[in-house]
């Protein structure tokens, strides 16, 4: 599945190779919340210098995924109900602009691809399938939009969702149909962007929950489901 999370795709340095691989594994839970990164373990199974780790860990403080603490080094940041509210209005307020600037470049063969992702995502099953058709709807309809940056910070804050996500689901995912998706996709056809606007916006700032089993017993989970 897609789990790209740097806003610079075409970065292919060593510390870029670095941040995209351990944000992945961040991203997809295979390494945990509160989990320590080690620098020295981090360079030799990369084969590279500490420097570029280190450039590496900064890249994943910046996009919330990892956290410096004194005398404890840099671990695996762990999130709560604040965050997960946090990252969906950022969401709603910079897909919102995107969608209002990506409008009238929508061609009808783009509509069709996002519909078309609209569908896998009602089909998928598993949530890795789901999350990568659902952010693959939401990039076809805002890439138009021509603003790099903030296209980069939208796929950002879509990878920190999928973490979000993947925590609630990981152990089974239940189908459903998207009507927001649907709803957006009839306005936009129908030259209504600000009611397509709106719907997205609210869209991304629905926030799902979930009891989810942890060793030491039951939790809620939250994520952005949208």
């Amino acid at each position: 599945m897609a789990t790209s999370t740097t806003g610079d795709h075409h970065d292919d340095t060593i510390a870029g190779r670095i941040a995209r691989a351990l944000a992945s594994r961040i991203i997809n839970g295979e390494l945990a919340a509160g989990a320590r990164l080690r620098q020295d373990h981090v360079a030799e199974e990369f084969g590279a210098s500490h420097v570029p780790v280190r450039e590496a860990f900064r890249r994943l403080e910046a996009q919330g995924l990892a956290i410096s603490e004194p005398r404890r080094g840099v671990r695996v940041a762990s999130f709560d109900l604040k965050e997960v509210r946090e990252v969906a209005e950022m969401r709603a307020a910079l897909e919102g602009l995107a969608l209002r600037h990506a409008a009238p470049h929508l061609t009808a063969a783009i509509l069709a691809e996002a519909e078309e992702a609209t569908h896998a995502g009602d089909s998928a099953r598993d949530v890795h399938a789901w999350e990568e058709a659902n952010r693959r709807f939401h990039r076809l309809i805002l890439t138009p939009c021509d603003m790099p940056r903030l296209l980069a910070s939208i796929d950002d804050l879509h990878a920190v969702s999928a973490r979000f996500l993947f925590s609630a689901w990981r152990s089974a995912w239940e189908a459903r149909t998207d009507h927001d998706h649907r709803a957006i996709l009839a306005a936009l056809r129908q030259g209504k962007t600000a009611e397509a606007a709106t719907i997205l916006e609210r869209h991304v700032q629905w926030i799902g929950q979930r009891p989810v089993k942890t060793a030491s017993g039951t939790r809620d989970a939250f994520a952005i489901v949208g």
